[in-house]
């Protein structure tokens, strides 16, 4: 009885995490992709639409989140809050969901900067309070 328990639990979290992604997409015009990425680089949930395998995307999600917290640590800047990269065809943002996972968001290079930042860090305030409970 409890490993139906727990499966109808894991179930249920990976529907409100697929919620969160969804409904951050739909509330921010110009997101492509969306990953919520463990600290290890494994892939929670995601909604990748460009041509990229989800297991890379979170992989590298991983490595830029590494460095990022290494070079702010290190130029005694605190607590890594989130990186930001721009390129010619968009931009990547990754931050903080909790102590075990990051949100990551590629977008196309008109989205709107602000309402983006905040509205990915409400839905990594909610990605974080639900990888609490699991």
């Amino acid at each position: 009885m409890a490993l139906f328990n727990s499966s109808i639990n894991l179930e249920s979290m990976n529907s409100e995490l697929m919620e969160c992604i969804n409904e951050l997409r739909f509330r921010s015009p110009g997101i492509i992709d969306v990953s919520i990425v463990s600290a290890e680089g494994l892939p929670i949930a995601s909604v990748v639409l460009e041509q990229i395998e989800e297991t890379r995307f979170a992989a590298m999600t991983a490595a830029m989140l590494s460095l990022g917290e290494r070079v702010a640590l290190e130029l005694k800047k605190g607590g890594l809050k989130k990186i930001f990269v721009e390129g010619e065809h968009g931009h990547i943002i990754t931050m903080q969901a909790g102590e075990n996972a990051v949100l990551t968001v590629s977008s196309t290079p008109d989205a709107k900067l602000g309402l983006l930042f905040l509205d990915m860090s409400r839905a990594a305030e909610k990605v974080a309070r639900l990888l609490s409970f699991s």
